[in-house]
């Protein structure tokens, strides 16, 4: 029997591999519980799974979920929960941006009656300036936006209950937010503060692209105010042009008013309100988007091999 699961989403972490498990196993061992680590390679192009594999050989409490190709962050954690066999389940990055260190900590917290311990930024350290400044600003705006309460500051890196996942597993949309999915749930929820590290080799997995569609999908996923701004833009756009055409007819009728008929007010009208009506179907498309891939009902990802 497993108590413990922990889950590590690899997409080309060859270099971070050798020192995630150096730092990990002992973390693992000290606590003393029954454990596994489950790697789920996500389609990485370099020789992350030839390493994962070394480490089943030498190692039986090693496991790995080799995907046909590259799914996606939130789906190869998803894979991960679907497998994994423990009663108590964490979820790290292989970048060591998360320390392995503080699982001992949110576990005690576990067996303290919580159900979910999520691990919550103080500070982070990235080179980039904009990064950071966007992942504030989304999360806020999430927090602002939301009919869900999603945490501020907090990632992925987190320690659950076998109870929580096995409610996961009934979510089964396509776009995953799992902090969003995670919050949504209720059920008791604590969290450890520290201070995040910048990535320890190795070129970080998440570009910009993707980084704008995991937040699109937790607004999206969360929260119909984009829907409702669609519509509000709509309405004040409508009551701009009426305002437009009472003053064309009072002027013309009224004060006996010749109106200017240069083109350029014209073509900025048009393009004023050809745009606000292209956001606003752009907004419902991406809607309707997400609701048909949900129908098709294709798997979420595909195993190539694993020995879970």
């Amino acid at each position: 029997m497993v108590e413990l699961s922990v889950i590590i989403p690899i997409y080309n972490e060859e270099l971070n591999i050798p020192n995630l498990v150096t730092r990990l196993r002992p973390v693992v061992e000290k606590i003393g519980m029954s454990y596994e680590l489950v790697f789920v390679n996500d389609g990485s192009r370099d020789n992350s799974i030839h390493l994962i594999k070394a480490l089943a050989q030498a190692d039986e409490r090693v496991r790995y979920i080799d995907f046909s190709r590259n799914f996606g962050h939130q789906i190869a954690v998803t894979a991960g929960i679907d497998l994994c066999k423990g009663n108590i389940i964490a979820i790290i990055d292989a970048d060591l941006q998360d320390p392995p260190e503080l699982i001992e900590e949110m576990i005690g917290l576990i067996k303290q009656g919580n159900e979910v311990v999520y691990a919550k930024r103080r500070s982070r350290k990235d080179k980039s300036f904009i990064k950071k400044t966007a992942y504030k600003t989304f999360y806020r705006l999430l927090a602002r936006i939301s009919n869900v309460d999603v945490p501020l500051d907090t990632g992925d890196f987190r320690v659950m209950t076998r109870k929580v996942a096995e409610v996961l597993k009934n979510m089964p949309e396509q776009h995953k937010f799992l902090r969003g999915q995670i919050a949504w749930l209720g059920f008791k929820q604590t969290f450890v503060e520290y201070d995040r590290d910048m990535r320890a080799a190795g070129e970080p997995g998440y570009t910009y692209k993707k980084l704008f569609q995991l937040a699109f999908d937790g607004i999206t996923g969360f929260s119909n105010v984009p829907l409702r701004l669609a519509t509000i833009m709509g309405f004040v756009v409508s009551g701009i042009s009426m305002l437009l055409i009472l003053y064309a007819l009072l002027s013309y009728f009224i004060f006996n008013n010749d109106l200017p008929k240069g083109w350029a007010s014209l073509m900025i009208a048009i393009s004023f309100i050809g745009g606000v009506q292209l956001i606003c179907l752009g907004i419902i498309g991406e809607y309707i988007s997400k609701l048909q891939t949900d129908i098709r009902k294709r798997p979420l990802y595909i195993i190539n091999e694993t020995n879970c």
